[in-house]
């Protein structure tokens, strides 16, 4: 198991957990057993705000998450996401529930919206407690994308239903907000399940952001069993509403206190944090640069850095390249790092010349400035998580990456050159030798060549073809 020494891994924030954890099941037991307690309070101001700021902080998890997930192709996170997004879409149809506010009455398929999210909620919180690696977790990520879109769907059909007052939602008595017992008994089993992967995983790696989410999904758990016995109106039904705004803030404290590079890390699978990967790299940087830098105002040179970098970064985003680090005036532009690229060398190289034939017409615009040469060199890749708290970052790392920057180095301004790996993989390109690499620990020099022309690609623009 990949350890990650971030944060949350103090007695404080454990014992704020259990604090969290156990105050809602008192006050609940005790507004349960003595009921002149329980009182009864009507505001529909207040219910409609409380439960509409819910959903928004749920609506943001659920963004931050997903793009986390996307960019980092991990499927723990996918379903972590869609956690959020059933609560929040049900959310947001539970506020238009309140009477006075938008509806003029209470409307029955909007008041038990709630219930049904947060019950649904749990299928994919606990789903995400699953393990995934290599081409099962690929497989998984794409799957998540197609049920994003089947919730939004089924969010959208529900709230047409309910208000056009359709079956089955009709036949309900209008005042009913609360969860069927037997609804609400499968939904707490399973955030229960998912918080206790959840605190395995976080004895080993000890981040606080995998503390806040078991400690949100026990949360959770404990608001369907609000939504189950509490009545309308009372404190006991308030308190589920006040559950679900904890639970999702204290995921969102959780990832503030994470470096905001990679604030999700902790929920990575093992794959994403510490995985392997067969994989293309390349390299660019400006032959020159030096020499220019010096005779030139700071102003001037990055400015030039700009015009450059403005349509070279483009040229790599276009072929599927995630943009590892600009570094001055080098540029690290990874493919397959997520493992769904099997022709990440061609990509690699279609890039590398894209990212020529746009960065040239910028040079003939101003004579003198330096030219990019680009290197790509392909093979097995460490993909994982670097630094701590304070400087985290997202990269790979390997021979396959050290090369690359030294066949980089052989490209002539202008020019794309690739190992032999990537040669191999590219078969129909038009090559001619550029040398050989004598490289520290190995024993046989590396050749390299100079791509002059590929395959035309049949889904790419006209101008990006070599």
């Amino acid at each position: 198991m990949t350890r990650h020494r971030v944060g949350g891994r103090g007695p404080a924030a454990l014992v704020a957990a259990v604090v969290a954890i156990a105050l809602p099941l008192f006050g609940l037991a005790l507004l349960l057993g003595v009921p002149r307690l329980d009182l009864h309070w009507a505001h529909h101001p207040a219910h409609f705000w409380l439960v509409l700021g819910t959903a928004t902080l749920s609506a943001v998890l659920a963004y931050t998450t997903g793009d986390a997930a996307a960019r980092r192709g991990d499927a723990r996170l996918s379903h972590v996401s869609l956690a959020f997004l059933a609560s929040s879409g049900f959310l947001g149809l539970h506020a238009l529930a309140t009477p006075g506010v938008l509806l003029d009455e209470s409307n029955v398929g909007f008041a038990v919206a709630t219930p049904i999210g947060v019950a649904v909620g749990s299928l994919f919180a606990v789903r995400s407690t699953t393990e995934f690696a290599g081409s099962a977790a690929v497989a998984e990520v794409a799957l998540t994308r197609r049920l994003r879109w089947v919730l939004v769907a089924a969010m959208v059909l529900w709230g047409a239903v309910s208000l056009l007052r359709l079956p089955p939602l009709n036949g309900l008595p209008t005042q009913v907000e609360s969860l069927p017992v037997l609804v609400a008994v499968p939904g707490v089993l399973l955030y229960v399940v998912a918080a206790w992967r959840y605190a395995r995983l976080w004895r080993a790696r000890r981040d606080g952001v995998l503390l806040a989410v078991c400690t949100a999904y026990i949360l959770l758990a404990e608001a369907l069993v609000a939504m189950a016995l509490a009545t309308t109106w009372r404190i006991a039904w308030w308190e589920w509403h006040v559950l679900l705004l904890v639970a999702f803030g204290l995921v969102v404290v959780g990832a503030r206190r994470s470096w905001h590079e990679e604030r999700f890390a902790g929920l990575y699978l093992d794959d994403t944090a510490a995985g392997h990967r067969e994989a293309s790299v390349l390299f660019a940087d400006l032959q020159g640069f030096t020499t220019f830098s010096e005779g030139h105002a700071p102003a001037e040179v990055t400015a030039m850095l700009n015009d450059y970098f403005s349509v070279a970064v483009p040229a790599a985003l276009r072929h599927g390249g995630d943009v590892d680090r600009i570094i001055g005036d080098a540029l690290m532009v990874t493919f397959n790092k997520r493992g769904d690229q099997p022709d990440h060398a061609l990509r690699a190289v279609r890039a590398g010349l894209a990212l020529q034939e746009a960065t040239g017409r910028v040079a003939e615009r101003h004579s003198g400035w330096p030219r990019f040469r680009v290197g790509v060199n392909t093979g097995p890749i460490s993909v994982g998580l670097l630094g701590t708290h304070g400087g985290r970052t997202h990269t790979v790392i390997g021979d396959t990456v050290n090369t690359a920057s030294r066949i980089e180095g052989q490209a002539p301004a202008g020019g794309v050159a690739i190992g032999p790996a990537t040669l191999e993989a590219i078969p129909g390109a038009r090559t001619t030798p550029l040398g050989t690499l004598q490289l520290k620990g190995k024993a046989e020099p590396v050749e390299t060549y100079l791509v002059l022309a590929l395959e035309p690609d049949p889904s790419a623009p006209t101008s990006d073809l070599a």
